[in-house]
């Protein structure tokens, strides 16, 4: 089974990004995980998954919102998808979320 981490960085404040609600689901939609990130911005106990396509979900306003900053209604960024395929039964994927009120950024890391 393939290995799974996710973690999100406050572009912002130059920090991690603790207490963003995020969310695990297959490409068809069935919901798999959901948890908040922990003080270090990272979302430990993410499941096993198999070779396929997934969304990883960061509600990122509320983030944003609870650490006072001021956003407008609506928000630029709400809720930040990232849609990404795992081809390698065995390995290990990692997915960071680098993010601010107005852009985000992602990789395949390590």
């Amino acid at each position: 089974m393939t290995t799974l981490s996710t973690h999100v960085l406050d572009t912002t404040h130059g920090r991690p990004a603790a207490r963003v609600a995020v969310r695990l689901s297959t490409a068809a939609g069935v919901w798999l995980f959901s948890a908040i990130t922990n003080a270090d911005g990272r979302c430990p106990g993410l499941p096993t998954i198999k070779p396929g396509r997934y969304r990883l979900e960061f509600s990122v306003a509320d983030y944003f919102r609870n650490s006072g900053v001021a956003l407008p209604d609506p928000p630029f960024l709400d809720v930040v998808g990232i849609d990404f395929g795992v081809s390698d039964a065995d390995g290990h994927y990692h997915v960071p979320l680098l993010v601010s009120p107005f852009a985000y950024s992602t990789y395949r890391g390590s």
